[in-house]
């Protein structure tokens, strides 16, 4: 995941890594709070190489949310409005949708 996020920031340095990872895992947490079911982990662990993806997130709407968070938290972006509108409505349609909460019925589509 770590990966998908440097290409969706066009960054190939290294350096942003913590950075990164401590924003996807705070794009995770905001969605579990928000009553979504994360099918799988976001794990980060720092290395002397620096940092270490160990997630096994593979639902691609999850994906795109916590990237989308990612990307309205990293560096203060000029479009920080509309990334930030982005995130709530892919929040709230995961909350709304079956199988992506533990308080609903269902199968995902």
């Amino acid at each position: 995941m770590l990966d998908e996020c440097r290409l969706a920031l066009q960054i190939t340095d290294r350096e942003y890594d913590p950075e990164l990872c401590m924003l996807m895992d705070a794009g995770a947490r905001d969605l579990k709070i928000a009553g979504v079911v994360l099918p799988g982990t976001v794990a980060f662990a720092a290395t002397q190489d620096g940092m270490q993806d160990d997630s096994t997130l593979d639902d691609p709407l999850v994906v795109r949310a916590i990237l989308t968070y990612t990307r309205m938290y990293f560096e203060s972006p000029p479009d920080y409005d509309r990334l930030a509108k982005s995130y709530e409505l892919q929040k709230t349609q995961l909350m709304h949708a079956a199988g992506y909460t533990d308080y609903g019925a269902g199968e995902k589509a």
